[in-house]
C-alpha cells in the first residue's frame, strides 16, 4: 500500500521559490521589510504546494499568539454572557481568538487565573474583577496589556463600564414616582464597584427624596438567592424590592407566586440588567438595561488598540436604561 504524501514544509516553499528559509517566514508572516516581487513569489509557491502555516510556529515567529484571555465572575450570568458575545465577536472579526476563565466569584481563583492566562494570551480582559482597589493596582502591571471591564477610571488600565449608579438612582425615581417609600434593597456582590455604585446612589436618594426609607438585605447574585430571601423581604413591611440583578429578582418573583403574593398589586419588583429573560416573566420585569454587548465590543476595541499600537483609549463609561414594564406600580392602599 503507498503511503499518503508527507505534507509540504517551509522547506519546499523555498526551494522552489529559490529564496532562504527566514524570507519564506517573514513572507508569510507579512513582514513589511520582504521586497513586494519576493512576497508574490513565496506566496504563489506556497499556494502551488498547498502549503499553510503552523499556527504554534507563526505565534513563535512573531511573539504572539492571537489569543486574549477574559476572566469573568461567573459564566452561568446572562449578563456576563452578553458581554462575552459583544467580545469574542469583534475579536473574531479582527483575526483573534478569546480564552474564557470563570474565578466562579473566588478572589483567590481571580488572582491565579489572572496571571495564568496571561502567560498563553497576548493580553488579558478582566470583566468585573471582585479584587480590592489596591490589589488590583498591583496585579495590572503584569498582565499588560490589560482592560478593566466595570471598575473605576483611577486604576492604570483602559477601563469600559457602565453607570450603575446612574441607573439605580432611574429605578429609585420610578418607583418614588409611583408613590413608593419604603423599600427594599437586596444587595449582590457586595465586594464589587457596582454595588458600591449602587449603594451610593441609593443614598443619595434618601437624602434628597422624602420620607424615603430603604432597607438593605444582604441576598446573592442568582436566581436561588432572590428565592432565599422572600420572607425577610415580605417582613420588612416594603412595598417594592429593588433586586441586585434580574435573576434575584427572577427568584424573587418565583417564591412569591409560590407564597400567592400579588405582583405587583401587593409588592413590585425591579431588577437590573434587563437579560433575556426579563421581558417573558410572570409579570414582565422592570428593570435597567445594561448595554452588556456593547460593553464587549468596547472592551475588544480597547485591548485591540494596546496590541496593535493604537491610541490608547480613554476610559468608556456607558448609560443604563430604565425599562418599564408590568412588575411595578402604585402602592395598594390600605
Amino acid at each position: 500500500m503507498a503511503r499518503e504524501s508527507s505534507r509540504p514544509g517551509i522547506t519546499e516553499v523555498a526551494n522552489l521559490a529559490g529564496v532562504s528559509l527566514s524570507t519564506v517566514s517573514r513572507a508569510m508572516n507579512g513582514n513589511p521589510t520582504v521586497d513586494p516581487a519576493l512576497a508574490e513569489r513565496v506566496r504563489a509557491a506556497a499556494a502551488e504546494l498547498g502549503y499553510t502555516a503552523n499556527p504554534v510556529a507563526r505565534s513563535l515567529v512573531l511573539g504572539r499568539t492571537q489569543t486574549v484571555a477574559v476572566v469573568i465572575p461567573d459564566l452561568e450570568n446572562p449578563t456576563f454572557q452578553a458581554i462575552l458575545r459583544g467580545l469574542s465577536r469583534a475579536a473574531t472579526a479582527d483575526g483573534y481568538h478569546v480564552l474564557v476563565a470563570d474565578s466562579r466569584e473566588d478572589l483567590d481563583e481571580e488572582h491565579t487565573l489572572a496571571r495564568a492566562t496571561r502567560l498563553r494570551t497576548d493580553g488579558v480582559i478582566l470583566c468585573a474583577p471582585r479584587m480590592p482597589e489596591e490589589e488590583l493596582a498591583t496585579l495590572l502591571p503584569a498582565l499588560s496589556p490589560a482592560v478593566v471591564i466595570n471598575r473605576g477610571p483611577q486604576i492604570s488600565a483602559p477601563v469600559v463600564g457602565a453607570d450603575y449608579g446612574l441607573g439605580m438612582r432611574e429605578i429609585v425615581d420610578h418607583l418614588t414616582s409611583l408613590g413608593h417609600r419604603r423599600l427594599v434593597y437586596l444587595a449582590g456582590a457586595t465586594r464589587s464597584v457596582t454595588h458600591k455604585a449602587r449603594q451610593e446612589a441609593i443614598a443619595a436618594a434618601v437624602s434628597r427624596l422624602d420620607r424615603l426609607e430603604v432597607e438593605e438585605i444582604t441576598a446573592g447574585v442568582d436566581f436561588d438567592s432572590g428565592t432565599a430571601v422572600a420572607d425577610q423581604v415580605l417582613a420588612s413591611g416594603a412595598t417594592a424590592v429593588i433586586a441586585y440583578n434580574d435573576l434575584v429578582a427572577m427568584g424573587l418573583l418565583s417564591a412569591l407566586t409560590v407564597r400567592r403574593v400579588e405582583v405587583p398589586g401587593q409588592l413590585s419588583i425591579t431588577g437590573f440588567d434587563d437579560i433575556p429573560f426579563a421581558a417573558y416573566t410572570s409579570p414582565p420585569l422592570t428593570t435597567a438595561a445594561v448595554p452588556a454587548v456593547d460593553l464587549g465590543a468596547a472592551a475588544w476595541a480597547a485591548m485591540h488598540a494596546q496590541l496593535t499600537g493604537g491610541e490608547p483609549t480613554p476610559a468608556l463609561t456607558m448609560t443604563p436604561t430604565l425599562v418599564v414594564r408590568g412588575s411595578a406600580s402604585a402602592p395598594r392602599e390600605d
